[in-house]
């Protein structure tokens, strides 16, 4: 995905969103973007760089604002069938997410984890254990660390360890993690997902993209992986 010269509307003013503007505002047009229109735009501002070029938009999106988009980079906590991503999708807008972009700004290798629970723990353990063999390696993703915090600084030695949750494989294309690993799979943000089979499917497709060369690991004692 190339984003030089695009418009480019980032959802959501949480770490995720702050963290992707101000990648993105140096490669391209940003509208950050929040549906709360009580939002106090100062607050957004003081989190962004003072050198920030982006505009801040609060409220309802306008029709100019879902015209003029290219691509729209989606917060975790945003539905990806919720109306201005529909509304966003239907007038021709790529809809992808934080993860995916940091992933595409990124070089070396990636170590992904998901599963219903765990996910910190194992996370923080394999990124402890990278730690010891390499001296550029990022923990980053559902941890609290954006990976769009980072990615910038890795280089083709580094090694990411990425905690990955259902709601940012929603938005995933071409994320390729040359190890993934799903650590179990219990009924969890069906309100979200609707079915359990679109939970499965959710988080299975951690490894849609990986190859013959790279490496899954699946926990054999859990029901739903087993099968």
């Amino acid at each position: 995905m190339e984003f030089a010269g695009k418009k480019v509307l980032v959802i959501g003013t949480g770490k995720s969103g702050i963290s992707a503007a101000k990648l993105l505002d140096k490669k391209c047009e940003v509208v950050l973007h929040d549906s709360n229109e009580k939002l106090n735009k100062e607050d957004v501002l003081a989190k962004l760089p003072a050198d920030y070029r982006g505009k801040i938009s609060t409220g309802a999106l306008t029709e100019d604002e879902i015209k003029e988009t290219d691509i729209a980079v989606i917060s975790p906590g945003v539905p990806i069938d919720c109306a201005d991503v529909n509304n966003l999708r239907n007038a021709g807008a790529v809809i992808t997410g934080e993860i995916e972009t940091g992933y595409l700004f990124s070089k070396g290798r990636l170590v992904a984890i998901t599963g219903t629970n765990g996910k910190t723990t194992t996370t923080t353990l394999v990124g402890e254990i990278m730690k010891k063999i390499s001296d550029s390696v990022f923990v980053v993703g559902n941890i609290g660390i954006p990976y769009t915090d980072n990615c910038e600084l890795t280089n083709e030695k580094s090694i990411t360890v990425a905690e990955i949750s259902s709601f940012q494989l929603e938005t995933a294309d071409k994320f390729h993690p040359n190890v993934s690993a799903i650590l179990n799979i219990t009924p969890d943000h069906l309100n979200r997902h609707h079915t359990m089979e679109k939970y499965i499917e959710m988080k299975e497709s951690i490894c849609k993209n990986q190859t013959l060369d790279d490496v899954i690991v699946l926990n054999y004692e859990d029901q739903y992986l087993r099968e």
